[in-house]
Formats: structure tokens, C-alpha cells, sequence
């Protein structure tokens, strides 16, 4: 069974417990099968299953942030979650009900950052994805940015990090290679060499696999390496080309 088919037929809601378990039982109900006891044995599954549940559930909250959901942000949540099309009708059930449930985002990201609190990465993704999503209908209001904030600081990233994010994400020219990389134009050749480099390891695939990111966020990790490695080429070359004039 799929880790969609587990959330839905209630494995995953019996597994786990917390504002996110909660909504699962809400979504469900006492739906059980016959994958239940094989969850519930194997922990790393339940732990899987309980992250993708909270990036649903973080997404959805997030979405309503600005007082709308759009058709944009409704196919960015599908990109970049790769729902298979035979479970997107039960999937969108928990992003409905978790965008009704009275439980606080709050909750929520508190979950997902103690089950998380040794995988970085896995958190650092699901910010990546939340920025994904509140950029697709073509700005990010001031309440999306303030949800990824806060969500942010409750995964325990510090307030450079979190400027970061943000100036890559929406600085003055979230194109500029410089803001994609989330470094100041100023910065050195080997200051930027080692950022690069750090960034290339942080988010290169096969480690994140390693860490056990679930396989449907790796889609995001990906797409970030690309945009490091075009970034980091494109200042190499402009620099280049100023130190030949």
C-alpha cells in the first residue's frame, strides 16, 4: 500500500497521536485495515507517514493564510507533493479538513518539528515547499510570509536563517542569483565558494535519501540544487567577465 493509501485508510491516524493524529480521526473516522499492525511495528514507517501528513496539513493551513486558496496554489501543492491522480481525491480530503480543523498551524509545525528535531533537511524542505506554494499565484502576501516565518521558528531555524529564506525567496530581485544562493553581492570568491559548497551538500539528493527525507519531498530538494548550481554559474561568469574588462 502507498504511504497516500495508509494516511487515508486510517493506518496512519492510529498510529500516531497529537493535533495531527486528531486529524486524521477527523478525516477518517475509525477506518481501519489491514496495514494497521505493520505500522504500528515499524516506527520509521509511522514517522514517514506522520511527516507527510503535517507537510499536507502545514500547506493547507498555509494556503488560507491571505483569506484564499487559488487554482495556483492548489497545482503547486500537487507539484510538489506528486500525489498519484487515484489519491488525489482522498488527499484533498485532508487538505480540506485540515484548513476547517480548529487546531492551530501552530500545533501542527510543533509536531512535525519534534518528530523531526535530528532531520534538518526534512524541515528545511518543507520550507522550501510552503514558499513553493505561497509564490504560485504570483506574490506572497504578508500573511504567508509571517505563517513561513513563525513556522520557521518553531523548527528552530535562527533569524539569519530565516532572513535567508526569505531574501532568496522574496528579496528586491528573488531572481538575482545572489538571492537565490542567500548571499549578499559583496560576499568574496572564497566566502562564496564555501556557501556554495555548503548549500550543494545540505540539499544534494542522495544525502537527503540518506537522512530520510520522505521520497516525495526529494522532488524539492532537487529542483533547490538546480537552482544553486545555475546561480552559483551565472555569478562566476558576470565576475568573470568583469575582471577580463
Amino acid at each position: 500500500m502507498s504511504i497516500w493509501g495508509k494516511i487515508i485508510g486510517g493506518t496512519a491516524g492510529l498510529a500516531l497521536g497529537g493535533p495531527l493524529g486528531a486529524l486524521i480521526g477527523l478525516t477518517v473516522g475509525a477506518a481501519v485495515d489491514a496495514g494497521v499492525r505493520a505500522v504500528e511495528r515499524d516506527p520509521e514507517a509511522t514517522r514517514r507517514i506522520t511527516f507527510t501528513i503535517g507537510a499536507i496539513a502545514l500547506a493547507a493551513k498555509m494556503a488560507k493564510a491571505d483569506g484564499r486558496v487559488t487554482r495556483e496554489e492548489v497545482d503547486a501543492f500537487k507539484a510538489v507533493f506528486r500525489v498519484p491522480p487515484e489519491e488525489m481525491r482522498n488527499v484533498g480530503r485532508v487538505f480540506d479538513m485540515a484548513r476547517q480543523h480548529t487546531a492551530g498551524f501552530e500545533a501542527y509545525a510543533k509536531q512535525i518539528a519534534d518528530l523531526m528535531r535530528d532531520n534538518r533537511p526534512a524541515l528545511r524542505d518543507l520550507l522550501e515547499a510552503l514558499f513553493f506554494i505561497a509564490k504560485a499565484d504570483g506574490h506572497v502576501h504578508p500573511n504567508e510570509l509571517e505563517y513561513i516565518r513563525t513556522v520557521a521558528r518553531i523548527f528552530g531555524f535562527g533569524a539569519q536563517e530565516i532572513d535567508q529564506l526569505v531574501y532568496r525567496h522574496i528579496g528586491a530581485d528573488p531572481d538575482c542569483p545572489y538571492g537565490v544562493l542567500g548571499v549578499d553581492p559583496s560576499i568574496s570568491d572564497d566566502d562564496l565558494k564555501r556557501h556554495y559548497r555548503k548549500l550543494v551538500r545540505e540539499t544534494h539528493p542522495d544525502r537527503l535519501i540518506a537522512a530520510g527525507v520522505p521520497s516525495n519531498m526529494i522532488a524539492v530538494a532537487t529542483r533547490r540544487a538546480a537552482e544553486i548550481n545555475a546561480a552559483y554559474d551565472l555569478i562566476q561568469t558576470k565576475r568573470a567577465r568583469m575582471q577580463e574588462g
